[in-house]
């Protein structure tokens, strides 16, 4: 397995999984539904590739898992975005590092595992070096999770090392709000 940034080279490739996985999140029965997943542009995907952060897990060539960080500037298009940089730039969050705000976190997320790849620890590699190429800039990554994605809340808090900071409403969901140290 070899996890390395993304470049250019790699766009279509994510342009195509981003098409067939966006709605991995959600459970069978909200697909289709008015609860919908996160979705990247090619042009999105491309500006993450030249100015953030989005690691490839790669086994046999293929796309194996990837993983995207990015600074709030970059997400700040999106309604729940803006409500996420208004809660950390108004309300004190504290983990046993510091304070966490939005000057000195990037939103982490979305990650993605191919179903093949589940459960063998690619989830923890990928956060781990994840956290070392965000450092020299962020002390902090946050990221928020769906009430009822209980998989992904138990991968980021027990194999991703993020801590609850707050829980939230936003368009009638529940989320939670998550953090992690990256030093």
């Amino acid at each position: 397995m070899t996890i390395r940034l993304a470049t250019g080279a790699d766009l279509d490739a994510l342009v195509e999984l981003e098409a067939r996985e966006w709605q991995a999140e959600l459970t069978p029965g909200q697909r289709g539904a008015l609860m919908t997943g996160q979705h990247f542009s090619r042009q999105e995907l491309s500006e993450l590739i030249q100015k953030h952060w989005l690691l490839l897990a790669e086994r046999g060539g293929e796309i194996a898992g990837y993983v995207i960080a990015g600074h709030w500037s970059f997400f700040g298009d999106w309604p729940l975005y803006r409500s996420l940089v208004k809660r950390l730039e108004t309300s004190r969050f504290e983990m046993p590092q510091g304070m966490v705000g939005a000057s000195n976190s990037c939103q982490y997320g979305p990650i993605w595992i191919a179903p093949s790849q589940r459960g063998r620890g690619l989830f923890a590699e990928l956060v781990a070096e994840l956290k070392t190429r965000v450092a020299p800039q962020y002390p902090y990554m946050v990221t928020f999770i769906a009430e009822e994605n209980e998989r992904s809340f138990a991968a980021h808090t027990q194999k991703g090392g993020m801590q609850v900071l707050d829980f939230f409403e936003f368009d009638g969901r529940g989320y939670y709000l998550l953090a992690a140290s990256t030093r």
